[in-house]
Formats: C-alpha cells, structure tokens, sequence
C-alpha cells in the first residue's frame, strides 16, 4: 500500500507499514470482557519489558519502550533543557541506541501530550527511525511544526486520534486514550493492553473539575479499567511531594481580571508557557473584556498560537490579534503583549526586553509585566535575574509569590491518590521526576496500601520484565543522554564539555613556535596569545617570562636532540602550566601550536 503522509482521522485505518495498525474511534472495552481491559491479543506465556530511556532521576526527556516478543511501543520523545554546566549545548536529547538497534521491532510511537518534554526529540529520533506516530489533534499539530523545520513532514506518518480512540500497533498492543487535564489542551493518560496484562501510563495530568477548554479528566474511564484489572501503573510523580489538590486553571482567569482592572492606563505584558494555551485564552478573553490588541512575541509561542488558532483550540474574536510591528499605532492602555521567557530563557523575548537588547519594544516605568509561571528547579536564578533587570528599568513587575498567578499542571497528592485508588495496580512503577519524587511516590503508594515488593523505583536503562505472576528488574540496555549543539547532534560529549568548562574557567593561552623540519632548531617564536586569562597589555611581566620559560624548554630539546613534534608540544604545556600555577594559581588551557618549516 502506498504510503500516505497526511494526518489520519477517526475513520478506521490500516496500515501495511510496520504492521497491523488501526484505530478505532471512540470505543469504549467493556468491563465485562477479559481481565486484559477486553483487548483480545495472543495468549502467550511470555513476558513484557518496560525499558525506560528518559524521565527518570530529571525533569524532562520523557520516553519509555514496552517491548514484548518482536515488538517494540514507545510512549513519548522528549527534550530536557541543558544545565548551567552544559556551555553552548541548546538541547539535550535521550540516547536512542537501543531503540535503533532494534528499530525493525518499533511499531510506532504514542503521546501523551505536547509538550516539549514529551515530543521535542521527535525529529531527531525519526532521521534515525521512521515510524508512525499517535497523537490527538493538537499533540500532533504540535509535532508537525517541528517535522517542517527539520524538512521531514512528508516523509512521517501522524495518526490523529482523540479522547477514547484505541490503537493496534502489531500484534500485541493496544493503547486507548483517556482524557485527562494538564497545562496543555488534549493531554492523555494510556491504557496498554497487552498479552502480559494491562498498563496505565499517567502522562502528566491533574484533576481540573472546571477546565478551560474540554472536558474534565475521565474518572469513570479509570474506574472501569481498574475493575478490568490493572497489572502495572506508571505515574508521573511532578507535584508528589505537595498536599492536597492543585487548583484549577480557572482561577487564574480571576486574578488576571483583578490585575487587568487595576492597570487601566498601563500596557501589559505577560510571559507564560507557550504550550499553555488555556492561560492564553484567559488572558485574550481579559484582553477582549477590556478592549485590549493582543500582539504575540518570541518564535515558540507565536508557532504555538497559530497551530492553537488553526485546530480551534484558542478562540480570538477578529481584529483582536496584532503584529508586533503594529503596536506603535496603539496607545498603552490598548496593548497586551503575551511573550516567551517565564524561565528566564537567555535568547527569549522577556530576557531581550528585559536587557534593553529587544529591536521592537522597550520598558516603560508606566509597564505592567507578569511572569505567570513558578521557576523549574535549577531556573531560579535566571528568573531572578531577569526579574531584578525589569525592575531597574522602573516596571512594575508581578510574579509567582506577589499574586496567584500561576498554577500547576500536575496533580498534587489527593489527586495521585484518587487514581491509585481507582486503578488498584498489582504492580507499580513512579516516573516523571528526580530521585527524591520517586521515592516519595514509592511511599505514598505503600501508605495506601501497596506492598513494597510490588513497588519498583527505576532508573533509565533499566529492564522491568513483568507479567501477571511476576515482576523484576532484570538487566539493563544502554541509555543516557545526547547534547544538541546547534546542527550538531552527539558531536558534543564529555571531553568537549570539560574543554569548555576549562576555558570558561581559566582562558587559553596560545604558544606559537615557528621550527625547522630537519634540525629542530628554533627559528621563530615563542609567541604568546592570552585569550580568557590575562589581558597582555597589562601582564607584560608575566608573559615576558612565560616566554623565557618556553625558551628554556625548546633549548632543553635542543640538547637532548628531541625532535619528535609531540614530545616538544608536551614539554612546552607542562613546563608553562606549572610556571603559570606558580604564579597565578591559575591553571588556562596551553595549546602549542610548532610551525614546520623546511
């Protein structure tokens, strides 16, 4: 069959490529079928693998691998976004070697929603592994602003499915879609039916009783899948750690209007996530309320945007919207301006403006500005950083901790309970957070009841061979992480890193000697180039006798007749580093460069 790149609806279809595939449009398992959630695959004795490659022990780069016999599902492909130590890395990806290894098992790959943790590292997955993908309609709207920058959209096939739809990926899975509520619109929890038994995966979710756009989470779904008999529950483990209920998204909506009437004369901005869409349209409505243009900034939340107008999942009245460019024609009282850069992004719009460096707008001290996000651990600092330069700049700045103007996509203990409850999993393995999280969910599931023995905290790399009767980590496959550095992808490792480190630290120092090829004798040189360790026209002391110690170590060759290029290279780095940590206490980088000349 002729492959056919365009997204699939809801109409059952079947695909020869990589398999029996279908979907099957809002059809529900009846509880009273078998204890595998009424999926009817193969009875086969074998058992399932649950090989998670990311997510685990972080915060990002979501993606696990079922396997069973000669078959491979994989829930999620996500990014996670490079520590302060990564210099110049722009993303970091999983390592896929496993799964290319064994890439003519892989059926396709289902997501739980789209953010960038979940789907960020789709395109460099599918340069390696073509595969069909399963998603709902804005997940999949999502990926494929990412496919057309990577020129690869013709050659992927997007399955479209919704809330309710199940999927057959060969012969042995099924995964139905359960609406859930998150940050993101048309978020879902998984139900895997497999030979081995049932697993529900979480994704990230919470319980939102009056979401913004949707419907609530699918209690009743979870409730029936649980009396069918749940084998293994994965759930995410984000919030684990915080009591009682996250608040619904709708409770924002209450403060931005508090905040929209007390800055009647005053422009407004507000950075949030891109992918947060349903804070998007509350702060549009607030807009239109107050008779307000809305002008979009930075390039990930106007891709956002107008993939979210497009499918019809962000609702703007006509001749709401603007482009930057156009704001000179409004006064303040008529702008809001929805911008990247909740985390403190370097390169995001907040960040420019903030640094005085945005070609288009500039702070005012008559500026509203909303940071309507809480920091990612490990972002604080950027956050704070961007948030004192606002206020240098004379603004008046509200953030997470002045108002509720944030809150959390991701469910709190009560919420985590309420699932555990309903699913009642023999088996159960946390994801989705640090070590600490993990650990903490392990003892909130034994607190409601769950032998610890049925309890297993992973790691990436980590095989969990499980089925009805038994359930063990057994093994391990490769697994860890890739640097994204500009078009480079695993060009950057950790020798490279330790370099940039080291020059970030201490600098470079350059040691040019010109050599005749025969002899070895010097007939140039040495000369010295400081780069990131001292400024020369202010050393001149210094480098005039690092340049006699470089002397001395040439005359050194001379006499013991040493001509190999290496040996001399070595001896230069060694007698100067030493002479430099004497003096300094500081160790740069030495890099000898011996011109040949016949």
């Amino acid at each position: 069959m002729k492959k056919n790149n365009k997204i699939k609806n809801n109409k059952k279809i079947t695909a020869e490529l990589h398999g029996n595939i279908s979907i099957e449009p809002k059809k529900k398992i009846s509880v009273s079928q078998p204890k595998d959630g009424g999926v009817r695959l193969a009875a086969k004795q074998g058992k399932l693998k649950v090989i998670p490659l990311g997510g685990l022990h972080e915060i990002g780069k979501n993606i696990t691998a079922f396997e069973y016999g000669n078959e491979i599902i994989i829930v999620d492909c996500g990014v996670a976004f490079p520590e302060d130590d990564m210099l110049g890395v722009d993303l970091v990806i999983p390592d896929f070697t496993y799964l290319v290894k064994n890439k003519d098992k892989i059926k396709g790959i289902v997501f739980t929603h789209g953010h960038e943790d979940h789907i960020g590292s789709v395109p460099y997955f599918l340069k390696q592994v073509n595969v069909p993908l399963y998603g709902t309609k804005l997940t999949i709207g999502l990926i494929e602003n990412k496919l057309k920058e990577h020129n690869i959209l013709t050659t992927t096939d997007r399955h479209c499915v919704d809330a309710g739809d199940t999927v057959k990926l060969g012969s042995n899975f099924k995964v139905e879609f359960i609406r859930t509520n998150h940050s993101i619109a048309d978020s879902c929890a998984l139900a895997i039916y497999t030979p081995a038994g049932t697993v529900v995966h979480s994704g990230d979710f919470k319980v939102d009783y009056t979401p913004i756009h949707g419907e609530m989470i699918d209690l009743q779904r979870f409730a029936e899948i649980g009396r069918s008999g749940v084998m293994l529950f994965m759930c995410e483990s984000t919030n684990v750690e915080l009591k009682g209920y996250t608040m619904s998204e709708k409770t924002i909506g209450i403060v931005f209007e508090e905040i929209f009437e007390e800055s009647e004369d005053q422009r407004i901005m507000i950075a949030t996530f891109s992918s947060n869409i349903d804070r998007i349209q509350q702060i549009i409505n607030s807009a239109v309320k107050h008779k307000r243009k809305v002008a979009v900034m930075g390039r990930s939340m106007t891709n956002v945007v107008n993939t979210a107008c497009e499918l019809g999942y962000l609702k703007v009245p006509e001749g709401v919207m603007i482009d930057i460019n156009e704001m000179r024609s409004y006064i303040d009282k008529e702008l809001v301006l929805i911008m990247t850069g909740s985390q403190g992004e370097t390169m995001s719009a907040l960040s420019r403006i903030a640094n005085g460096e945005h070609k288009t707008v500039e702070v005012k001290p008559t500026d509203k500005i909303i940071i309507s996000a809480s920091p990612i651990p490990g972002n604080e600092k950027s956050v704070y950083r961007v948030i004192n330069d606002l206020l240098k700049r004379g603004a008046d700045v509200i953030y997470d901790g002045l108002r509720d103007i944030h809150v959390s996509g991701h469910a709190r203990q009560e919420e985590i309970k309420l699932l555990h409850a309903l699913l009642k999993p023999k088996y159960f393995v946390p994801v989705h957070g640090e070590y600490k999280h993990l650990i903490t969910h392990k003892n909130l599931a034994v607190e409601l009841g769950m032998n610890k023995k049925n309890i297993f905290v992973m790691g990436i790399g980590d095989v969990l061979e499980i089925n009805k009767d038994s359930a063990r980590i057994n093994g391990y496959v490769h697994a860890g992480q890739v640097l994204v550095d500009g078009l480079g992808v695993g060009d950057v490792g950790n020798i490279v890193l330790r370099d940039r480190r080291h020059l970030a630290q201490d600098g470079l120092m350059i040691v040019v000697v010109s050599m005749e090829k025969e002899s070895g004798a010097v007939l140039s040189g040495p000369d010295i180039i400081s780069r990131g360790f001292v400024y020369v026209r202010e050393s001149e002391e210094l480098i005039k006798e690092a340049r006699d110690v470089v002397k001395d170590a040439l005359e050194q060759c001379g006499e013991r007749d040493a001509s190999e290029w290496s040996y001399v290279k070595t001896l230069i780095k060694d007698t100067l580093k030493d002479y430099l940590w004497r003096k300094t206490k500081r160790s740069p980088m030495i890099l000898p460069i011996i011109m040949e000349i016949n």
